[in-house]
């Protein structure tokens, strides 16, 4: 075989391998966050992570080294939707232009609470809390990697939305959080802290985004009135 064959051979073994070993990186994830979940920290082993995820106990320490860095791994792979986004907010924020700030919230909003429903936030954060007691530094991972940059992303935004002249918000890391607060509080803390997920306050979740969004346009916005009306009062 000529060196272009042997090497076309060899890079697609090489492609096989990499395959291989993001499949066994995957189900080693999914196993671990399912067992983590169920069980809590010191209900899981690597053992029984490794039997979930068919492959061997050798295979899952020599990716990830122990338990404490599959914990971190699984809590970055939970937390990656955000990480994209907050990525791409970050690469792109000096050329947004926000027009309508009412509709990019109302955006932000929606997503947030897609990510609480497909990534079973609320479950995710019972368990967090639960071992942070007696383990802080998952609840720093759980910070840095997850809410952390979450705030950050939403206080670049804000802040964005301040220097063009569509909000009056001269210290967007508060706003940030009190934006946050105005959604999870409907939609993320009952279900932490109750056995099952609670009603929304009685209310539908596009009615908590669009009164939230009122709410924080009422304190922060350069033009008053309801979410979705034409300006009533220009400040």
């Amino acid at each position: 075989m000529n060196p272009a064959g042997r090497s076309r051979s060899g890079d697609g073994r090489a492609a096989r391998a990499r395959a291989d070993a993001q499949r066994s990186e995957d189900a080693i994830l999914s196993a671990a966050r399912t067992l983590f979940l169920d069980d809590g920290y010191d209900g899981v082993n690597l053992d029984r992570i490794a039997e979930a995820a068919g492959v061997s106990r050798q295979t899952v320490y020599n990716r990830f080294g122990g338990k404490d860095a599959l914990f971190r791994a699984m809590v970055r792979r939970h937390w990656a939707g955000v990480m994209t986004w907050s990525d791409q907010v970050r690469a792109t924020i000096g050329d947004v232009r926000f027009p309508d700030p009412a509709a990019k919230l109302v955006g932000i909003a929606r997503a947030f609470l897609r990510f609480i429903d497909s990534a079973d936030q609320i479950a995710f954060t019972r368990l967090v809390i639960a071992e942070s007691r007696s383990r802080p530094w998952i609840g720093e991972e759980f910070h840095r990697f997850g809410q952390g940059l979450t705030l950050e992303t939403l206080a670049g935004i804000l802040g964005a939305m301040h220097a063009q002249g569509v909000l009056d918000c001269p210290r967007p890391a508060v706003a940030a959080r009190q934006f946050l607060a105005l959604i999870n509080e409907f939609s993320l803390w009952p279900g932490v802290m109750a056995a099952e997920p609670a009603p929304s306050g009685g209310l539908d979740l596009d009615t908590v985004v669009t009164e939230a969004v009122a709410t924080f346009l009422a304190r922060y916005g350069r033009r008053r009135g309801r979410v979705g009306e034409r300006v009533i009062d220009e400040r």
